[in-house]
């Protein structure tokens, strides 16, 4: 597999590339709407709600949380995770820009 010259692209193609990633698999676009419906805090749910193994969720929410979509508090002997707003408006934004600036031309 050849390496991915990330420094041959701007910050924002980079970036679009990296969310895009990790928004790619089912399980984390799931786990992503789940959490953005509550109104808390999600500490356990995720395995009963999905169906996945929680070391499965744990992988899934590692990679979510590298966008900093989500943030994760520990509560006990639990980790929690709720949307993070900024960012997740920051990546609307980011999308809807990248979305919209496009010329569409037939051939």
């Amino acid at each position: 597999m050849g390496i991915s010259k990330t420094e041959l692209f701007n910050a924002r193609q980079n970036e679009i590339a990296q969310v895009a990633k990790v928004l790619a698999h089912p399980a984390r676009v799931a786990i992503l709407q789940y959490i953005s419906t509550q109104d808390a805090c999600i500490c356990s749910d995720l395995v009963q709600e999905t169906g996945l193994a929680q070391a499965t969720i744990s992988q899934h929410l590692a990679e979510i949380k590298k966008i900093g979509l989500i943030t994760g508090e520990i509560q006990g002997k639990n980790r929690c995770y709720c949307i993070d707003k900024g960012r997740w408006e920051a990546l609307q934004e980011l999308f809807q820009e990248f979305f919209s600036n496009i010329q569409i031309q037939c051939c």
